[in-house]
């Protein structure tokens, strides 16, 4: 389909490459770019529209299919694996996004990455299932809004201990009338490969809301926390949980073990997924046992010690 004349170079050229899987080529008039777009089968294909303004292409809408694929599995009862990077490198989350992982959580709160570093940590995970999210400094939205808009499908949100707490942190991932999202999301449809308007129409779906229980306040008021609407994954963080009693560095401890244990019983109480550490397979494969759906494996940092200590053992020096 063409048009000639002053708009004839941002016209698209659309073929039917492929009419078994709904696929179809678009090549652009001007620089022969070429995508594939697959459409669902519940509505009939339809042509692009073709007049947009400012030669932006609004591809027609169809039904809406969530970008994330999390939720759904974990209605389904199938644990996901993370992990977290620390590291500000592109190079390190095309490695781990493509190692079987489920999920990346991105680390704002602790490690060296800024926004334009997270922007491309979060693209480097294109063209893998691994769904990139972002863990951020303190439960603001102002904090949150900036890694939604580059392209994170989840944010994780620090120190939540109290019901006022997890209403903040699940209105701020959810656009109004459910929350306060500001819109803004410039270059998530990029991300994702979808229009602006069909990102938009699932955004409120496709967006986690996690939570962190992390410190002895939230296991003491771990009910109300959890009786919040709109909370997708409450994770149980056994460092600052320790320091929030003193037992700085002992995660292991009785006392923290005997909260973690608290803080277990009142998330798997709510029906809430949840999430927490796993440094080895057996402890991966217990906590998945007690109902986890979403251990997480290590720090990028601590998965490469793992990897060059296991490949040094057994050799003679």
């Amino acid at each position: 389909m063409r048009r000639t004349g002053q708009e004839c170079h941002w016209i698209l050229e659309v073929h039917l490459v492929d009419r078994a899987r709904r696929m179809w080529k678009y090549v652009c008039d001007r620089c022969e770019t070429t995508f594939a777009r697959k459409q669902p089968a519940s509505k009939p294909v339809k042509a692009p529209a073709l007049n947009q303004p400012h030669g932006v292409l609004d591809l027609t809408s169809a039904p809406h299919t969530p970008l994330n694929r999390l939720r759904q599995q974990w209605r389904d009862k199938r644990p996901t694996f993370g992990a977290i990077a620390t590291i500000p490198s592109i190079q390190t989350v095309q490695i781990m996004a493509r190692s079987g992982i489920d999920w990346i959580i991105v680390d704002l709160e602790h490690g060296p990455i800024d926004l334009g570093s997270a922007h491309a940590m979060i693209t480097a995970t294109s063209g893998t299932p691994c769904v990139p999210m972002v863990r951020i400094a303190a439960n603001e939205p102002w904090l949150a809004k900036a890694p939604m808009d580059l392209g994170a499908l989840g944010i994780n949100f620090p120190m939540i201990c109290s019901r006022a707490d997890a209403e903040k942190a699940v209105r701020s991932v959810r656009y109004p009338p459910k929350g306060d999202r500001l819109w803004g999301p410039f270059h998530a449809p990029f991300r994702w490969g979808v229009s602006m308007p069909d990102y938009m129409a699932t955004a409120d779906d496709d967006m986690i809301c996690m939570i962190t229980i992390e410190h002895v306040e939230a296991v003491n008021r771990i009910d109300e926390i959890m009786a919040t609407p709109g909370i997708d994954l409450a994770v149980i963080g056994p460092g600052d949980l320790a320091t929030s009693i003193n037992k700085r560095g002992l995660p292991d401890d009785p006392e923290v073990l005997a909260l973690i244990v608290r803080a277990e019983a009142g998330i798997l109480k709510s029906g809430v997924p949840i999430g927490g550490v796993a440094r080895t397979a057996e402890q991966a494969n217990q906590i998945i046992e007690r109902g986890y759906a979403a251990p997480a494996l290590g720090f990028d940092w601590s998965l490469f010690q793992r990897g060059i200590a296991a490949s040094l053992a057994g050799i003679k020096r």
